[in-house]
């Protein structure tokens, strides 16, 4: 079986790499928690290029506004056309943000409308179980960004599979330390993070 590889994608507006200890960090708690094969190294993939194809999970996150090239757009309609899944994470925590506001509206325009899913979604107990659907991050809890805690995360449906994955909850800083510190936390916030990857290999 090939080996998962974590890949980013690379966007030419905006701020693509604006988390970059997110993936090691969840590559970490892959090798940690599943019996999945993972490669220990991430890649960065250019939305446009044909190598698009290889991944079946694209993370994609930034603070500045997204908009998608004609190229870009039409090569992550092929992708999501192809089975691969676009999880989307708004690195501002902020929906009045012009990351939410562009990323939103280029999602609609390539690949659908973006619908809240149920915190009873098959998502939430994948592999760790969250009862209560998407687990809350420490800039919802105090009051960073739009000063809501987001009950729920949106997606782009194709039948019952999720194809776009959108979040409001900034999980990109949640996420985004050194995978070593883990040591000192009460508890690991990235298993939400597992279910997303696990989610996606399986669906």
């Amino acid at each position: 079986m090939t080996p998962f590889v974590f890949a980013t994608a690379r966007y030419q507006s905006g701020d693509w790499d604006s988390a970059p200890l997110v993936p090691a960090n969840l590559i970490d708690s892959i090798a940690r928690y599943t019996s999945i094969d993972v490669l220990p190294s991430g890649v960065i993939v250019p939305l446009d290029s044909v190598t698009l194809f290889e991944y079946p999970l694209m993370y994609l996150t930034g603070h500045l506004p997204v908009r998608f090239t004609n190229a870009e757009r039409a090569n992550v309609q092929k992708f999501l056309d192809r089975g691969g899944m676009l999880f989307v994470d708004d690195h501002n925590h902020d929906t009045a943000g012009v990351f939410h506001r562009t990323a939103t509206e280029e999602i609609t325009k390539t690949a659908g409308k973006l619908v809240d899913l149920p915190n009873t979604h098959e998502l939430y107990s994948t592999f760790f179980k969250f009862p209560d659907g998407p687990p809350t991050t420490s800039h919802e809890l105090n009051g960073w960004g739009d000063n809501l805690v987001h009950k729920n995360l949106q997606a782009v449906m194709r039948g019952n599979r999720i194809e776009v994955l959108y979040s409001s909850k900034d999980y990109s800083s949640e996420w985004g330390y050194h995978p070593d510190t883990k040591r000192f936390q009460a508890i690991d916030n990235t298993k939400f993070g597992v279910n997303i990857i696990v989610y996606a290999l399986t669906r």
